[in-house]
């Protein structure tokens, strides 16, 4: 899947709809008045943007997630592992790892993870 890459603005109000979707968008107008300090056409403008790549909807005044914020996310790891690393995993985890020491309670977590994965998958 091919994300297009949000910028801070839009990712804070993305934060704000995904906090809140379902929402109308009259309360999401009032919602980012009072957390963004925007004007009515402002939070129209980014919504009708961000419905166009694909990330909301509004359909007869209520604004709906298309893509969960875990969603985005997992399509956005992707795209770093696939481009900056070949696809590779083990790769990408080794250059986090070397910059960005990880504490043991950590590493058992993702163990953890793989290890249901395996399980789920039957691996």
């Amino acid at each position: 899947m091919n994300v297009t890459e949000l910028g801070e603005v839009q990712l804070r109000f993305a934060e704000l709809v995904w906090a809140n979707a379902p929402v109308s968008s009259g309360a999401l107008v009032k919602l980012c008045e009072k957390e963004l300090g925007w004007k009515k056409s402002t939070t129209y403008t980014v919504l009708r943007k961000l419905c166009d790549k694909g990330l909301f909807e509004n359909e007869n005044g209520t604004v709906k997630a298309k893509l969960t914020r875990e969603q985005y996310d997992a399509a956005k790891s992707g795209e770093l592992v696939n481009g900056r690393f070949g696809g590779s995993l083990p790769a990408f985890i080794a250059a986090f790892v070397s910059a960005n020491p990880i504490s043991y309670r950590e590493a058992d977590e993702i163990r953890a993870i793989i290890d249901a994965y395996k399980k789920e998958t039957g691996q």
